[in-house]
């Protein structure tokens, strides 16, 4: 066997190995058991810059051995793929850059360019390349590549189209026309100040004055939030909704200057010729943004962003992010939805109507008044007081389902065992305000609980 078969039998080893690895960590939840998470990345990892580093050291032979560019590319893109997957786990500003030096050198050495149009599956992983550079994109603002990511995927989706009539891009005809909607409505906030913190329109964060304490005796720490919602037609882009990505955007520091800099071109000799990266080089430097981090900034809290979870797994994933909060910490709730309100709250006017409505409704009101006698009552004072923890709720699915797709505030009340702050973006949102005596009476310990309402 000659050392060019040796070399490619390696880099074919190595490949499988890593995509197992890989496997398994794309497929575990971005909330709870961190430090397993974190040793399964940090495997992972190793795989992919132990791969990496063998095809750059063994370039041209891998390439006499009939290795593609664009299989270069889909390396290359994985490791895109698992810095933002921790990113999403971690909400650590490196790993999204990181993610986004490599899909931008991806996209300047035009790897899958160099694909032959008949290769079907190589235009599958293009199409998946742009879509994941998209998102990275609008996380981070990069407004200019938006606008040139979106047109190369639409002429992209248009191509594929045209050459594959066999095929059916209709799934991809939407992902196009939900990120064109998505930048069309998020137009209005493209030319004004970050939502994020930003050092150069706000002062910083050790000269702002303290909030008053809401205990005596703790200083809670902002570290864990938890982002989802729902609405039929909302504006989306894959599973990140425009809702869930404005607090997303507030819920981080934005980067110093030197987060935006871009490092000059180094010559690759005395000559001063400028490197070029269109050609066969692979060289991306994995500790580009080493520097890049401001160690000045506190870290981003940790953000679980759910698209559209039935309230089961919503209270679940509460439930692990609660199990798992540090001592002194509190947590964020953020919802995003419609709902429904009680008896009580139904206009007096949907009352009236012919003798047919009026019985159905008495009807109704005899069944409301027998499933409000179980409902909880708290003593206040010395004087009964009937819950309404139950009577509102928001709709985090399709209706029609029975209960499956509530949530009522009465199913936050567990949690309200730790520092909580909710967030709830509805037309119902009086239901989950503050000084209801279901959330403070008998419990000492919920003193530090507060809800929130507001609009974002």
């Amino acid at each position: 066997m000659s050392q060019d078969e040796v070399v490619s039998q390696t880099f074919r080893a190595l490949i499988e190995s890593a995509d197992r690895k890989f496997a398994r960590v794309r497929d575990l939840p971005l909330y709870g058991h961190r430090s397993q998470n974190q040793h399964y990345f940090q495997k992972v990892f190793k795989a992919y810059m132990r791969l990496w580093k063998y095809q750059q050291e063994n370039r041209a032979k891998l390439v006499a051995s009939g290795l593609n560019r664009w299989e270069i590319g889909e390396i290359a893109s994985r490791i895109g793929q698992l810095y933002f997957n921790q990113y999403m786990r971690t909400s650590e500003a490196r790993f999204i850059v990181e993610a986004y030096v490599f899909y931008e050198a991806i996209l300047s050495r035009k790897y899958f360019e160099g694909a032959k149009v008949k290769q079907l599956g190589v235009r599958f992983k293009e199409l998946r390349f742009y879509a994941r550079f998209l998102l990275v994109s609008l996380i981070l603002n990069r407004t200019e590549m938006v606008k040139f990511l979106v047109d190369r995927f639409r002429d992209l989706v248009d191509d594929c189209n045209a050459n594959f009539r066999e095929t059916n891009f209709k799934e991809w005809k939407i992902v196009v026309q939900e990120i064109v909607r998505f930048t069309k409505v998020d137009t209005a906030f493209a030319y004004i100040r970050p939502l994020r913190y930003c050092a150069m329109f706000d002062s910083h964060a050790a000269s702002l004055p303290y909030v008053a304490r809401f205990h005596a005796k703790k200083v809670l720490k902002f570290t864990d939030a938890i982002l989802t919602g729902y609405h039929r037609n909302e504006v989306k882009f894959a599973e990140l909704t425009l809702d869930t990505y404005r607090m997303l955007q507030c819920l981080e520091w934005e980067p110093t200057g030197s987060f935006y800099q871009k490092r000059p071109v180094l010559p690759n000799d005395h000559s001063g010729a400028s490197i070029d990266h269109s050609g066969t080089s692979g060289v991306i430097d994995i500790n580009f943004v080493a520097d890049m981090t401001d160690p000045s900034l506190p870290p981003n809290p940790r953000k679980a962003v759910l698209y559209r979870p039935s309230a089961t797994h919503l209270l679940a994933v509460i439930a692990t992010v609660c199990e798992e909060l540090p001592p002194e910490s509190i947590m964020l709730l953020y919802l995003s939805a419609s709902g429904k309100a009680g008896h009580s709250n139904v206009p007096q006017g949907e009352h009236s109507g012919g003798s047919r409505k009026s019985s159905s409704n008495k009807i109704v009101s005899r069944i409301s008044q027998k499933q409000n006698s179980s409902i909880p009552e708290y003593h206040v004072n010395g004087k009964k007081e009937s819950s309404d923890c139950y009577e509102n709720y928001l709709w985090l699915g399709p209706r029609g389902n029975g209960d499956l797709n509530n949530l009522y505030p009465g199913d936050i009340l567990p949690f309200t065992r730790r520092p909580l702050f909710l967030i709830v973006d509805s037309d119902i949102s009086h239901a989950f305000k503050a000084g209801h005596t279901r959330c403070r009476k008998g419990r000492n310990c919920c003193s530090v609980a507060f809800t929130f309402e507001a609009s974002i």
